[in-house]
């Protein structure tokens, strides 16, 4: 692969987080796994922290297929879920506060269920955090026309980042770390996380509009039916449950 710009000095130093969770419904499903670390230039992890959750509610045995994580596993492992969402909240504001961007590949999933979950546990939810760093969202935004799916599987190959033990907290967390950095070294990225950031704002809700245009031609969505664009975290809505 032919060299592009350097690495950003604002990617020297960069946080990540990732979910396992009960489903895909940010408003109603739970935390079950996460992950928040820190990763150097080169994609080192220099710092991390690892939960494990009881959610309160039965692990559905899809979710199981996925991250591996039963209920009685959780039930008697995991600790109480309001204590892992008030740890995981702190420990992303914390980053923030430091001025460390975060890595989150599709992180409107991650940073509305997590707010959810905050809401839902009486904890002061990450409402509006920044500077997040979206793979997903980038590499749609910089390579709009490539053919195939974008899960983070298909996209770490597509950038030659290795990717063991997937749909684990940890392991996707710091995979999406190094696409973003991979990403950075191909492309010539905006000069600022800040400005990154509202660029990706921008290109979710562009993306979120192509993708209903299509969903409705095709019958998937009813031409009344919009996907949510709001980014990185969905509309306000789904924080009342």
């Amino acid at each position: 692969m032919p060299s592009g710009p350097p690495l950003p000095a604002w990617l020297t130093r960069v946080g990540v987080f990732d979910l396992e969770t009960t489903g895909v419904d940010v408003s109603s499903d739970r935390v079950v796994t996460a992950y928040v670390g820190v990763l150097d230039a080169e994609g080192r992890q220099v710092a991390a922290r690892s939960w494990l959750a009881d959610p309160g509610i039965p692990i559905p045995e899809g979710a199981t297929a996925v991250h591996g994580i039963t209920t009685g596993h959780a039930r008697s492992e995991g600790r109480p879920a309001p204590e892992v969402v008030a740890e995981i909240t702190a420990a992303l504001r914390s980053l923030f506060a430091q001025g460390v961007p975060v890595v989150a590949y599709n992180a409107s999933y991650d940073f509305s269920l997590l707010a959810c979950e905050a809401v839902r546990h009486g904890i002061e939810p990450l409402v509006t955090p920044s500077p997040v760093i979206d793979p997903l969202v980038i590499d749609k935004a910089y390579d709009r026309y490539r053919r195939g799916r974008r899960t983070l599987e298909v996209v770490a190959q597509h950038y030659a980042v290795p990717l063991e033990g997937a749909h684990e907290a940890s392991a996707d967390a710091i995979a999406a770390g190094r696409v973003a950095q991979a990403l950075a070294r191909q492309f010539r990225l905006p000069a600022s996380p800040a400005e990154l950031h509202t660029h990706q704002i921008g290109w979710a809700r562009s993306q979120a509009a192509s993708l209903t245009e299509y969903f409705v031609s095709i019958g998937r969505l009813d031409p009344d039916d919009a996907l949510d664009g709001s980014w990185p975290v969905r509309s306000t809505d789904s924080l009342a449950d």
